[in-house]
């Protein structure tokens, strides 16, 4: 198994919105090493899932590849503002994978957040520059990440029980 790192903007496509839909066509990637990570997919792999453009920035829940990458139906479509006019159905450029909704945390572990723990600074998304809308995660950040969710869930559990004790 893979992991990766998704980015959407959140007024554009959110974690909210892949838990409603519970899967969604990963279409409109439009960078050639973007499309190639996704067609390095396999079904099964986790997805952390980024809000960009967002405040905070900052991962936002968890994904995971349901269907292998497909071409995008989007660069056919004239009318699309994905639309691709060298792409051929006999020689598609863009390829997109489904992913299925998997979680989404209590908070958004911020962008400030994955900034300020050492043990992630050689992640990707950190990197200066680094603007690319899918990447590959190492399974020890994947991981960490996810303990620093769960370390967020019970901070906010704590807080709510302790105001419950107060008002009482």
């Amino acid at each position: 198994m893979k992991y990766w790192l998704m980015k959407s903007e959140p007024d554009v496509f959110s974690i909210d919105n892949l838990k409603k839909d519970k899967t969604t066509w990963w279409e409109g990637v439009r960078n050639y090493q973007a499309r190639n990570f996704m067609k390095d997919m396999q079904v099964g792999d986790e997805v952390l899932f980024y809000h960009s453009n967002a405040e905070p920035p900052g991962v936002a829940g968890i994904a995971k590849v349901s269907k292998l990458a497909e071409p995008d139906a989007a660069q056919f479509d004239k009318k699309s503002e994905y639309h691709d006019p060298k792409a051929t159905k006999e020689k598609p450029i863009w390829f997109c994978v489904q992913v299925a909704f998997v979680e989404k945390f209590d908070e958004v572990i911020s962008l400030a957040d994955l900034r300020g723990n050492d043990k992630l600074q050689d992640m990707l998304v950190l990197q200066k520059g680094s603007r690319l809308s899918v990447q590959p995660v190492e399974k020890k950040h994947f991981d960490l990440v996810k303990k620093m969710a769960a370390a967020s869930a019970r901070e906010s559990a704590e807080r709510k029980a302790s105001g419950l004790k107060l008002k009482q």
